[in-house]
């Protein structure tokens, strides 16, 4: 049998939950600023309030929309946030860890400032006894809070994950024995592994940053030369940027061509983005010469992500050294992360900064009193007790979310739908691009479990009968799908829609196909 999601059926687009960062359609024309954004435009879902989502578009624009006015966009999308959702209501009550993490866990939090919360949670007994694979995170809907199923959870762990080990050491409270449990042995995940994911993690992203940086740098130049100078052609242009910028390559010639590259790429990205009227090198010009200069930074050289940087370094050596592991930033340090997070410290400056600490790291590891590895006997120990609890709770039927207050498990099951149904639903979707130079955008972030699906959701006004994911199908093909999907037990009551969850990923010599 083959292991896939079949359609959706039962999905009502226009109220399923749009977590934080879903790339969405617009169905209604709106105007703002007196400029008329018609329907189709493609954004993302920046937040929510009861029924309303503010948007932010790929021009750098942001607009207000009623749930109603929008849908997602990707059908890909519209699977994890309704098994999210159902996920999320079904299994908050077995969380048994909580903590805050984040700038108010180390000491950086100011007015505005996020209240993130980290935790975990364990499956009550049925969940971990059937076909379909149960959930292993937890996520509200605006990416707050977010919690993870015990075993991911010490797997992260004992890989020295910097989130993981973070949420272990920042005050976290058990609300459960169990919680309890894995609290009592949160010192065997302490390892020189530390040395890896938390210090050469940050400095591999303090090269990227300084890569950036230099491409920002490179861009702020050519559209200064452009504004100046609308004719310059796209080879002086090269030409110009190889040498103030100092490309390296093997000859001139090489250097050259490379800088011709990465002003094609310019353009182009640029034009995706929908802030340039064509895809060629004259737009790019005209945009320039009509005042387009400012951008958004790229994420990685806004502030907070550089003070990030130079927290996780700090953190890495004093752990590395057996200091006592907290997350607290020290006293001596606030000061400059209060600096570079509100932008008083140039970029430049703070990548100086970050280097300078390498020499403290390598010399923390070399003589660490931490062991290379995590303790995994006592953190498997620790695994088994805790989910033996839950099984006994379970048994013996008592009051509570791993008894019989539990959560009714999904059900696999066969969905027999022939293959060529739902394709008609799925016709319309390029009419969903919309947007002037949308074609390139990526699909949210914020939906991991989605970043394979290729599917769009129909255009406003296009048919939206029942859709598959089955990407198998042809036209003119007809067949059980074969895939295995999870409904709600009879009698019990499951918050989600059948086929929100489903036995998605299998060994593929496991399918004998259809």
């Amino acid at each position: 049998m083959a292991l896939r999601l079949g359609g959706l059926p039962d999905l009502d687009l226009l109220s399923v939950p749009l977590p934080a960062g879903t790339e969405i359609t617009t169905r209604v024309d709106r105007e703002q600023d007196g400029v008329l954004r018609p329907q189709g435009a493609v954004g993302r879902v920046a937040s929510t309030s009861e029924d309303l989502v503010e948007v932010s578009f790929l021009d750098g624009t942001r607009g207000r929309y009623l749930r109603h006015e929008v849908v997602p966009r990707k059908l890909g999308v519209v699977r994890y946030a309704q098994r999210r959702a159902a996920s999320w209501q079904a299994l908050a009550p077995c969380i048994v860890i909580d903590a805050q993490v984040g700038s108010r866990a180390w000491g950086l939090a100011e007015r505005g400032s996020d209240d993130d919360r980290r935790g975990v949670f364990v499956l009550p007994f049925p969940w971990t006894t059937g076909l379909v694979e149960p959930p292993l995170d937890l996520v509200s809907l605006d990416g707050s809070l977010m919690y993870w199923e015990i075993g991911k959870a010490v797997r992260q762990a004992l890989r020295a994950d910097p989130n993981t080990l973070e949420m272990l050491f920042s005050a976290p409270a058990a609300t459960d024995e169990m919680g309890e449990v894995l609290l009592g042995c949160r010192t065997a995940f302490l390892s020189r592994e530390i040395y890896g994911s938390f210090g050469r993690y940050a400095l591999s992203q303090l090269d990227r940053l300084e890569h950036n940086q230099r491409l920002a740098d490179h861009r702020s130049l050519l559209l200064g030369w452009l504004a100046a100078e609308p004719t310059l052609s796209l080879d002086a242009a090269a030409e110009r940027l190889a040498e103030r910028a100092a490309i390296m390559a093997p000859t001139p010639e090489d250097a050259v061509r490379r800088g011709r590259d990465y002003l094609k790429q310019l353009y182009r990205s640029l034009y995706d983005q929908g802030l340039l009227a064509s895809n060629e090198w004259a737009a790019l010009a005209t945009f320039a010469a009509a005042g387009g200069r400012a951008f958004e930074p790229p994420r990685d050289l806004r502030p907070k992500n550089a003070y990030n940087l130079i927290r996780l370094l700090d953190l890495a050596i004093r752990w590395l050294r057996g200091e006592p592991p907290t997350v607290q930033v020290p006293d001596a340090l606030r000061p400059t992360l209060f600096a570079i997070k509100r932008g008083e410290l140039p970029i430049p400056q703070v990548m100086d900064q970050a280097r300078a600490l390498t020499p403290a790291l390598e010399a923390a590891r070399e003589s660490s009193p931490l062991p290379r590895l995590g303790d995994i006997a006592r953190a498997e120990d620790a695994l088994r007790q805790v989910r033996e609890l839950a099984a006994a709770r379970w048994l013996r039927a008592g009051d509570g979310p791993w008894g019989r207050d539990a959560a009714s498990p999904p059900r696999a099951s066969f969905d027999e739908r022939p293959r060529s149904e739902g394709r008609e639903g799925s016709e319309g979707a390029k009419g969903a691009k919309g947007a002037k130079g949308a074609k390139g955008a990526k699909s949210a972030k914020g939906a991991k479990g989605a970043k394979g699906a290729k599917d769009e959701l129909p255009a406003p006004g296009a048919h939206q009968g029942p859709v598959s994911s089955s990407s198998s199908s042809s036209p003119g093909r007809s067949g059980a799908s074969g895939s295995v999907t999870a409904h709600s037990r009879p009698g019990r009551s499951w918050p989600h829609t059948p086929s929100s969850l489903s036995i998605a990923s299998a060994p593929r010599s496991s399918s004998t196909g259809a």
